[in-house]
């Protein structure tokens, strides 16, 4: 079964939270057929705080949650879409499909894929939330030919820069590498702070004794530098 990928919705799913290595083993999904819309839903926290020598309590921002969007995707084997009719199996493959891109446990990491939505300008990075299934219609052994998933997919993004981003305070994102064949410190933090020099300083942070032979696969963090305060 096969649908042309051209300007529709694709949803990729990988192992790892910085999107480097793409599942292999299985297709991304396509949808059938393009949402007509969908819904983005923004969840902003407050603490109750009350002030001294006050009867009420004073919102403060606490933080804003990852950014929720939900799709409902159509599948269908009916052939009324103009893709191939399966009368017999209906659209169990379809849904199978989709779980093993969306739902299985990547077992490297023990919890379900990190999952990338991509449609024409809309790069998603998220993980499923949600999923509810609706089926609408039946062959006569009662397999289900038609089905609406209602899917919520959760904004994803790596613990250090969803903290640095709600530090309004912090001169610069946090950052973590993970160390490829012929890095060195040195060269590292050239690439994140466009200088050299704060390799002693990052070397400290991460408890590198030897930071001239750094191990391929190694994950580096590399927090926000004031560089006034090292010049």
């Amino acid at each position: 079964m096969s649908f042309s990928m051209n300007n529709k919705m694709t949803i990729k799913s990988f192992k790892d939270p910085e999107y480097s290595e793409e599942i292999k083993d299985v297709e991304p999904f396509v949808v059938q057929v393009n949402p007509q819309t969908y819904t983005q839903s923004i969840q902003i926290n407050f603490s109750e705080e009350q002030a001294p020598g006050t009867s009420a309590n004073q919102n403060n921002h606490n933080n804003t949650e990852p950014v929720l969007l939900n799709f409902d995707f159509l599948v269908d084997r009916t052939g009324a879409l103009g893709n191939d009719a399966d009368a017999e199996n209906g659209v169990e493959e379809d849904i199978e499909h989709f779980r093993k891109v969306a739902l299985d446990f990547e077992g490297e990491i023990h919890k379900p894929r990190y999952l990338m939505l991509c449609w024409g300008s809309l790069i998603f990075k998220c993980l499923l939330e949600k999923l509810d299934i609706e089926y609408k219609l039946f062959n006569k052994e009662g397999k289900p030919l038609r089905a609406n998933l209602k899917c919520a997919f959760r904004e994803f993004k790596e613990d250090n820069l969803r903290v640095a981003e709600e530090n309004k305070s912090s001169p610069d994102l946090s950052h973590f590498r993970t160390v490829a064949a012929g890095d060195t410190l040195p060269l590292l933090c050239h690439k994140i702070y466009g200088e050299s020099q704060y390799y002693l300083e990052v070397a400290k942070i991460n408890g590198l004794s030897n930071f001239r032979t750094l191990a391929q696969g190694q994950r580096i963090l590399f927090p926000p530098i004031d560089k006034k305060r090292n010049a």
